[in-house]
């Protein structure tokens, strides 16, 4: 993917920024989106008709959530932080020593552009600056459509949690600063610099994803 091609269907150029308190109504809309066409094909890993406001404000307040934007507002969300899922992620996986991608989701109008992919490549970049080892992310363990989408972007399977209550479990890392689109630039300008916070990771929850992002 090139951005010429994302520029076909915004004639804005596409950024990332932090999103602000002033954003959680696009971030709420952009997730229904996702979530209802999710849901649509069967897939149960995110609730149907999105998320509630306190679910992804905390995100919003935390500084962990981000968002692409163009012309037609916001096009993609990802959070990214140190919160491992206690339920996935055990203490012999270090969790302290990755971030973990969560709500990556990118507008239905720009599905099939490679948004999902650069993300995933910003945020493996966020790793490396953040002194990490791993960009790590759980899916749905019953979509093996998305799984293999996240193999093709190299990312290794490590095993799946199947637990009665969760739809997620599959368990998916690949190491900081490795790249799913190999020798392509990042489609959209970073507003928000690749320096971030520093210090040491840390560990909690939540997940990830777009059937096809």
């Amino acid at each position: 993917m090139h951005s010429n091609t994302v520029g076909t269907v915004t004639a804005r150029p596409l950024a990332l920024r932090t999103a602000t308190a002033a954003d959680l109504g696009e971030v709420l809309t952009l997730l229904a989106e996702t979530a209802d066409w999710l849901n649509g094909r069967g897939v149960r890993q995110w609730p149907a008709g999105g998320f509630p406001a306190a679910r992804i404000a905390p995100l919003i307040e935390t500084g962990d959530m981000y968002l692409v934007e163009g012309e037609r507002g916001v096009v993609a969300t990802i959070a990214l932080d140190g919160n491992a899922d206690p339920e996935f992620w055990q203490a012999e996986d270090l969790p302290g020593a990755a971030l973990y991608v969560h709500k990556l989701s990118v507008a239905r109008s720009c599905s099939g552009l490679g948004l999902g992919r650069a993300l995933l490549d910003w945020a493996g970049l966020r790793v490396v600056a953040a002194g990490g080892r791993w960009l790590r992310l759980d899916c749905s363990k019953d979509n093996m459509r998305l799984q293999d989408y996240y193999r093709g972007q190299r990312f290794t399977h490590l095993r799946t949690v199947d637990l009665p209550h969760r739809a997620s479990g599959a368990l998916f890392q690949r190491p900081g600063g490795v790249r799913g689109g190999l020798g392509t630039a990042l489609p959209f300008t970073d507003r928000r610099g690749l320096g971030g916070r520093r210090g040491p990771l840390v560990s909690s929850h939540d997940s990830s994803l777009a059937e096809h992002v």
